[in-house]
């Protein structure tokens, strides 16, 4: 806060100390189901948020989902710093609509398997938190970058997946799920997702293994719940 105000700049500093960073962010419509004036949404790109995880991940060892509640842990603390009211895309149903605020804040797009894709993380990233504040301030000017894939004649994210998963307009869920957790999983399952490793977009923000095979882990498992 400065002179009363927030400031982004702020924000992102007490962010990075839990490997998080600000998503962008918009100014609310009535459309958009959120009180406040000022949405700024939060995420992670990369393995930064992986090592602050790890760092304290034996304290939640033992909750159902650990890295959400570390993440509901740490948002809130910031939240709290600024007076804002901590949003979180898990805890439902009902769910709130994340994967639209995040194409309201920032340049990303559906990719051809589904996920949204970033002009600088590729697919290496995700959303974790949205702060909403009840006063209107000033947010960094709209990117409005196209999507990379409009130019990615190849696509071989398509052709990656071992089992075929993606065919460009849907994901097979039971053949991506089956393959990850039988004997024949090759890398899938300890390295991450084929097809998100193929895309050229992002590679330097690509998850580590131990990250990958976390994230692997329990997308399987609430496929089997």
């Amino acid at each position: 806060m400065r002179n009363g105000l927030v400031d982004i700049a702020d924000i992102e500093q007490s962010l990075a100390a839990h490997g998080l960073i600000v998503r962008g962010g918009f100014h609310p419509e009535p459309e958009d189901g959120v009180a406040g004036e000022t949405l700024v949404m939060i995420g992670n790109a990369g393995p930064a948020m992986w090592d602050a995880f790890k760092a304290v991940g034996d304290r939640y060892a033992d909750r159902a989902n650990p890295l959400d509640a570390w993440i509901a842990d740490a948002v809130g603390g910031v939240a709290r710093d600024f007076g804002a009211a901590a949003l979180f895309p898990f805890g439902g149903p009902p769910y709130l609509p994340f994967q639209r605020w995040a194409r309201r804040a920032e340049p990303v797009h559906p990719s051809p398997v589904g996920v949204l894709i970033h002009p600088d993380y590729g697919l290496w990233h995700a959303y974790r938190a949205a702060l909403a504040f009840a006063e209107r301030f000033e947010l960094p000017a709209p990117d409005r970058r196209p999507a990379p894939c409009e130019t990615c004649a190849e696509k071989p994210c398509l052709a990656a997946c071992p089992v075929g998963a993606f065919d460009g307009d849907g994901y097979d869920v039971p053949a991506c799920t089956g393959h990850i957790t039988g004997a024949d999983r090759g890398d899938c399952m300890g390295r991450g997702c084929a097809a998100r490793h193929a895309c050229p977009i992002g590679r330097d923000y690509a998850y580590v293994p131990g990250q990958a095979a976390f994230h692997m882990a329990a997308f399987a498992a609430a496929q089997s719940g």
